[in-house]
Formats: structure tokens, C-alpha cells, sequence
């Protein structure tokens, strides 16, 4: 073996799968969607396109410490992770990298994350960002996802943050528009998240996390999935009854959200387990979705 490929073997290869696992742990999926809030949430701010600089220079404040934040959840989660179906194989949950790299990764992000919105965007959204982070990786992941059958209700508040992290990175203000955003993926959260818990439902029973499908049962939860996107059509109609929104978001918004209700009366009603993943799965493209049409409906507003 020559020398260059010797070298490649015993430094190289690790090297590039630490760095692959580290990335991995940041769950970037689910960042990006943060992201995506966020960006819509900077948009909405203002009536022309704001500066693409301060947008690129928030999102990758608010993606940074969003990655940090769930990193710390695959620290705090490894045990249980390791001994669930959908998360066994993740990194610290097989020993592929060890707790130092992890923390020490996770603390680089939110540091540089932090920084870099407290002296290029402004103080308010640094912090409002790092309370974000606490509320994720330390009363969600740590309290209440092991304390209480409502631990995504409270807990998904962080998760909900960056349309307001966005519309505050622009404008350095709280606003009553920004709360209209958050309160629209804070009651898409439970019924996403529960449709995914029944799906696993036998994961987390086995790890002892009282989620609602385990300590109320999957009757249950799935009623309340259907009274929360009831919830959820509802809080959809704010943004137009308030005029902030016109006619383009109305109509996607009433569509979309039938349809996410049509996939959660079919898990009540129906035998099929497949159907509880599916309505995860819409979730995840209704969400989406939402917000692009909020996007085309600010500069195609009538």
C-alpha cells in the first residue's frame, strides 16, 4: 500500500465521516424548513423585498443556532434514540462520534450563530433566537418530552419562533403580523407531530415517553388530531381577516388546509395504519406550501 493511500485510510476517510455525522445531528432537513419560515418571515416585514445581504446574514444566524439546538437534542436523546426503530441509527446513538465532538460542535454553532446576529442583524433577534434554543434542546427536549403527554403542544412554541425571528432580523421590532405566523405553525405542530407518534407509538412506549398515543391511546390522539386542524383552518383565516393576507393566500390557504383535514378524518375513521405516516408526510408539504403561498400572495396581493 503506498503511502498517499495509507494516509487517505487512517485520516481521510474518518475525517469526512465525523464531518458527515456531525452534519447529520443538525437534522439540516428540518433546519431548512426553519429557514424557509424564517425568509417568509423577513419578507412579510416589509412591502418591497428587503436587503438580500441582511436576509442571507439571518438566515444563516437563525439556521446556526437552530442546527445547535438540534444537535443538543441528539446529545440529550442518545439513550433513547438507541433504542428506537426510527432513531437507532443516529450517530451518538451508535458511537460513531463521541459526547466532547458533539458538544463541542453543537456550542461552535450557536456561538458563531449568535454572534453573527447580535453584530450584523440586531440584539433582538439574537437573543429571541438563543431563547429559542433553550426552549428546543432544554424545557422541550430534557422537560417536558419526558414529563407530560402536552410536551409538543408547550414545547412546539420554539419551533414556531422563526417567522418572528425572520420579520424581527428585518425590521428590529416585535409585530402583531409576526404573531399571526407563529400561531399558525404552532397549531400545525401537534397534529403533525401526534400523526408521526402514532406511527411509533410502540417506539416510545418502549423508551417510557409520554406521548399522547401512549398515555391516552390512538383513538384519542387521532381525535384530537382532527379538532386541532379544525384549530388550524381557523388560525389560517387570520392573516386575511386582519388584511395583512389577500385572496391568493385565502384560497390556498382553505384548500390546503381542507385537504390536511380530510387527511385527518380518514386516520379517525379509518383501519388503515399506513395512513398515519401519510398524514405526517402532508403535514410536512401542507406547512410548506402555506408559506409559499403567503410569498406569492405578498407581491400579488388583491
Amino acid at each position: 500500500m503506498n503511502v498517499s493511500k495509507s494516509f487517505q485510510l487512517q485520516f481521510i476517510q474518518p475525517l469526512v465521516q465525523v464531518l458527515a455525522d456531525l452534519y447529520e445531528i443538525t437534522k439540516p432537513k428540518v433546519v431548512a424548513m426553519l429557514v424557509i419560515t424564517a425568509i417568509v418571515g423577513m419578507v412579510l416585514s416589509q412591502e418591497s423585498l428587503p436587503s438580500l445581504w441582511l436576509m442571507a446574514v439571518a438566515s444563516m444566524g437563525i439556521g446556526l443556532l437552530s442546527a445547535a439546538a438540534a444537535a443538543l437534542n441528539h446529545i440529550v436523546d442518545q439513550k433513547i434514540d438507541a433504542k428506537m426503530a426510527r432513531t437507532y441509527n443516529r450517530p451518538l446513538a451508535k458511537g460513531r462520534i463521541n459526547n466532547t465532538q458533539a458538544i463541542l460542535f453543537a456550542l461552535l454553532l450557536a456561538c458563531s450563530g449568535f454572534v453573527l446576529l447580535y453584530l450584523e442583524v440586531n440584539a433582538l433577534t439574537a437573543w429571541l433566537t438563543l431563547c429559542s434554543l433553550f426552549g428546543y434542546a432544554v424545557v422541550y427536549t430534557l422537560v417536558l418530552k419526558r414529563l407530560t403527554p402536552q410536551n409538543i403542544v408547550i414545547g412546539g412554541l420554539a419551533g414556531a419562533m422563526p417567522p418572528l425571528l425572520g420579520w424581527t432580523s428585518i425590521t428590529g421590532e416585535l409585530h402583531p403580523h409576526a404573531y399571526f405566523l407563529v400561531m399558525i405553525i404552532f397549531t400545525w405542530t401537534p397534529p403533525h407531530f401526534w400523526a408521526l407518534a402514532i406511527h411509533r407509538k410502540e417506539d416510545y412506549a418502549r423508551v417510557n415517553i409520554p406521548m399522547l398515543p401512549v398515555t391516552h391511546g390512538s383513538e384519542f390522539t387521532k381525535m384530537t388530531i382532527v379538532l386541532y386542524t379544525v384549530l388550524l383552518l381557523l388560525v389560517c383565516l387570520l392573516p386575511y381577516l386582519v388584511g395583512m393576507t389577500g385572496l391568493i393566500y385565502l384560497a390556498s390557504s382553505l384548500v390546503l388546509n381542507l385537504m390536511f383535514l380530510r387527511y385527518a378524518w380518514l386516520l379517525k375513521t379509518s383501519e388503515d395504519k399506513a395512513l398515519a405516516m401519510e398524514t405526517f408526510q402532508f403535514s410536512i408539504k401542507h406547512l410548506l406550501w402555506l408559506f409559499v403561498a403567503l410569498l406569492v400572495d405578498h407581491f400579488f396581493k388583491f
